[in-house]
């Protein structure tokens, strides 16, 4: 799913993308056209111009006589111009009758008013032609036509066009592996919350499965049973209160961690004063039936020690680790809640005396439901999801949490929060 969805997403870029590059391209190409035909007219205009300047014009016996002798290409009287580029070069007169002409045999009449046309010649070559009306004080005397070769321009647009071709597909390929990397980075939120959501069913029919079956064999013994004794109905009750109570435990720990997911939202955080908070947990744990076969002790500073955050999360984190603490610490055992500020962190360290976790577990011991001794925390009701609320909730509060353990000394749990 998530790969089709990430090449549709992909494609639908690439699409768009290269619909804006290949118009771009084409406009860029337009521009490039007019740019070179815009070139190429200046210079047509200028000779054109200068042709048209050397006419000369005057009245004889009431009669305008037209002199051309001194135009070049056209007139006798100067010198050939060498490289002029222009393929023919012609006079009309204000009759519009050709009078005088060089190169290719033009019409006799011309067909035009003026200005710039773009035409093609019987050998299919391509002409930019420029008829200019030659005016002498104020009077329309004449027309001069020239063309020259659009050669320079087809051969600067072939470069031009052949740069757009191996450029485009180029561009066109990088827009479709940034397409395909963005839509990858586009469906990660996605992917994560898919993830969550996977990993909370897989999580939640793993450890559902036996409190549900315990719970319907209890109620089917109970309807099978044909005992009157109440004790017996009583503790079969009481069992499927026990697993039902267990199991809402699980499920309200499972939807913490499938929601409870990233940073906390600012307006959430508040200022907490840890020492405050840390005495509340013992004050509260003392009279825990887990604390009641070892010692509980904190070391707290005198100064208050602040940090923002959320104080029934950050409540629920350290009250996991000390409950977890406790369950592991042989009777007559000892469990210490310290308190302290190192660098720019809050550090809060729960230490025990107890059975210690093997090196080879330390690795996996924040994970969702991993046991060391899967027997023991069966008995002791643990599911082991502690851990993994409490890291989730000290990763959500932007700190850190370690673990440090030896088999049969115990282990230290330290908390590390950015302080205020």
């Amino acid at each position: 799913m998530f790969n089709r969805s990430r090449h549709n997403l992909a494609s639908w870029f690439t699409l768009t993308m290269g619909s804006i590059l290949i118009g771009f391209a084409a406009v860029v190409y337009y521009v490039e056209v007019i740019d070179e035909l815009e070139e190429l007219d200046i210079l047509l205009y200028k000779k054109t111009s200068v042709m048209a300047a050397n006419v000369k014009s005057e009245l004889y016996n009431g009669r305008r006589q037209i002199d051309l002798e001194h135009v070049p290409l056209l007139g006798s009287m100067v010198e050939p111009l060498v490289d002029s580029q222009l393929v023919y070069a012609s006079w009309y007169d204000n009759q519009k009758q050709l009078v005088q002409f060089f190169g290719t045999i033009p019409n006799d009449r011309l067909s035009v008013l003026g200005g710039f046309d773009t035409i093609k010649t019987d050998d299919k070559a391509w002409l930019r032609q420029v008829t200019l009306p030659v005016y002498q004080d104020g009077l329309l005397i004449g027309y001069m036509q020239a063309a020259m070769p659009i050669t320079s321009i087809e051969s600067a647009l072939a470069e031009f066009r052949l740069v757009l071709a191996i450029s485009v597909p180029i561009t066109l390929g990088a827009i479709a592996l940034t397409g395909w990397w963005l839509g990858g980075l586009a469906m990660q939120p996605i992917r994560h919350s898919y993830d969550h959501l996977q990993r909370f069913t897989a999580d939640a029919s793993h450890e559902l499965r036996s409190p549900l079956t315990a719970i319907i064999s209890n109620a089917q013994f109970g309807f099978l049973s044909k005992s009157t004794d109440l004790e017996v109905q009583r503790q079969r009750f009481q069992k499927i209160f026990d697993i039902g109570q267990s199991m809402s435990i699980l499920v309200t720990n499972l939807l913490f961690l499938a929601r409870s997911q990233g940073q906390l939202p600012t307006e959430s955080l508040k200022e907490i004063d840890l020492n405050s908070l840390l005495l509340q947990i013992k004050n509260d744990y003392v009279t825990h039936q887990d604390a009641q076969h070892i010692s509980l002790i904190s070391k707290l500073p005198n100064n208050s020690v602040t940090v923002l955050g959320d104080a029934n999360l950050l409540y629920q984190a350290v009250v996991n680790l000390v409950n977890n603490a406790c369950k592991y610490t042989p009777a007559g055992g000892e469990v210490q809640l310290h308190l302290f500020t190192q660098s720019h962190s809050a550090v809060i360290q729960v230490i025990d005396n107890g059975v210690g976790i093997p090196k080879d577990d330390l690795p996996y011991i924040f994970e969702r439901f991993y046991r060391v001794d899967k027997k023991r925390s069966r008995k002791t009701g643990g599911f082991g999801l502690g851990l993994a609320i409490a890291q989730q909730i000290i990763q959500s509060h932007g700190g850190q949490i370690s673990l440090r353990s030896v088999v049969g000394k115990g282990t230290t749990l330290e908390i590390f929060l950015p302080l205020k």
